[in-house]
């Protein structure tokens, strides 16, 4: 388990951020009101540095696709990882979100999709891919027409994958700090990349998301004392 998280809010934590409860259910915590190390966030004024690059070692797997009645979730039992420097987190769902959540510089985004990965130790890692409004997005192409039409648990589509690596920009430039869950009970220790390049979603891609699923991130979050770290 990740540090600093007593046992009862860390059953939480990991139930909502694996998408094994639904997160919206639940009051908000004092730390969503409180904490110091919140997400999302705008960047403004990162720090270059001299970051590890992210190796993604993503396979194809069955499609397990939910609709949780707030975002579209596909979850993974050996999809792959994600390796940086000497650390290896496993890929075990993503989701979208709209809008984006965090913004760059204060753009904000129509969309964001959020990969989430677990390491061994049980710490817990969110790689955010932003869209812009612009040309069909393929890999959504796919996967809008299996999107659940109710809240009813997972839907294993028979015959169907998905290669998460899809939701990837060619650019592997990122941004990186320490954040939260964007979900009561909002829990810190949370790794957050943000990938530096946007993708882009078409117009209608975006009407039928929203013809579906209300927005669903929160504002962002005073950065407080926290530095954004840069790459490439």
């Amino acid at each position: 388990m990740s540090v600093g998280a007593p046992p009862v809010w860390r059953n939480v934590w990991l139930a909502a951020a694996l998408g094994l409860a639904s997160a919206w259910a639940c009051a908000d915590s004092p730390l969503c009101r409180l904490g110091l190390r919140q997400s999302p966030v705008d960047i403004v004024a990162p720090v270059k540095q001299t970051l590890p690059a992210l190796e993604f070692r993503y396979l194809t797997a069955p499609l397990k696709i939910a609709n949780d009645g707030h975002t579209a979730r596909v979850r993974f039992s050996n999809a792959g990882d994600l390796r940086i420097g000497n650390e290896t987190f496993t890929l075990q769902q993503f989701h979208f979100h709209t809008p984006g959540g965090d913004r760059l510089a204060g753009e904000e985004f129509p969309m964001a999709a959020h990969l989430l990965h677990k390491s061994r130790t049980g710490h817990l890692l969110a790689l955010v891919v932003l869209f812009r409004q612009g040309a069909e997005n393929l890999a959504l192409a796919a996967l809008w027409p299996k999107l659940p039409p109710r809240s009813d648990g997972d839907h294993l589509i028979a015959g169907a994958s998905v290669d998460a690596s899809r939701l990837l920009p060619a650019s592997r430039a990122y941004y990186r700090y320490e954040g939260s869950l964007t979900a009561s009970p909002c829990t810190e220790n949370v790794t957050w990349l943000v990938m530096k390049q946007p993708l882009e979603l078409s117009a209608d891609q975006l009407l039928f998301w929203r013809a579906r699923f209300a927005d669903n991130i929160r504002s962002p979050q005073p950065l407080h004392d926290r530095i954004v770290q840069e790459n490439g």
